[in-house]
């Protein structure tokens, strides 16, 4: 089985069609998302429509919860959120707030044998960053009882064996943080003979088009920067 894992996509559209653009050429079989629609970019009903019609398998994120809560449930309290919860709280239509609201934040599945634990952040919470060489990670990845974890929220894509055991992260579709502005998403193949094959795809899209988008609404110059260089 073909799964293509996506999550980060923070509002952004022209990351996210490009991104199913690609997915759509490697025939996979489902699309998972991870979370974190919302939040950042300025199109979060546009990005939720997408997922939406495509029916796509979808997690809820922190920014997600936050922006629907309207709080800072999930998400530290910092000079580009206070503008971009707000924003997006009164930009995200009701229809959309309760889509994200009625969002799992964990999804497991069995394939050929082998058991896959999907969550945004960790299975403990959805905010708690999991890098691949974090004590945390190691503690989490002895605890659980599956064989593979799939997360996201660092947007940093990696790949490591904790013994038997793998640790995924699929990165960040729409705000990447490795220093260019390209997606990352993750290809997970299991074969019916147990073969687990994992690839993260980095991808170019157009970004300028989200940079022109944030500039004419007046979004802060730092936060625009972040999506044009691909840095936090």
């Amino acid at each position: 089985m073909k799964i293509a894992v996506i999550s980060d996509i923070h509002g952004n559209i022209y990351s996210l069609i490009r991104a199913l653009q690609d997915i759509d050429n490697e025939k996979v079989d489902i699309i998972i998302c991870l979370g974190d629609l919302v939040g950042y970019g300025p199109n979060p009903n546009e990005v939720v429509a997408m997922i939406k019609r495509r029916n796509i398998l979808c997690l809820r994120g922190n920014y997600d919860t936050s922006v629907v809560d309207n709080e800072y449930s999930y998400i530290r309290e910092t000079d580009i959120n206070s503008f971009s919860l707000p924003w997006t709280f009164n930009e995200l239509r009701e229809q959309n707030k309760y889509f994200l609201s009625n969002l799992p934040t964990s999804l497991s599945l069995d394939i050929h044998d082998k058991k896959i634990l999907f969550v945004h952040g960790s299975p403990n919470k959805l905010n708690e960053y999991l890098f691949e060489d974090s004590e945390n990670t190691a503690d989490i990845m002895s605890s659980i009882e599956q064989n593979i974890l799939v997360c996201a929220h660092t947007h940093i894509p990696s790949i490591k064996n904790f013994g038997n055991k793998t640790y995924i992260n699929c990165g960040s579709i729409g705000k990447p943080k490795i220093g260019r502005p390209n997606l990352t998403y993750c290809i997970l193949d299991i074969t019916k003979e147990s073969e687990v094959k994992v690839q993260i795809k980095e991808l170019p899209y157009e970004y300028k088009k989200i940079v022109q988008d944030m500039t004419i609404l007046n979004f802060p110059s730092r936060l625009i920067q972040s999506f044009e260089k691909g840095l936090e």
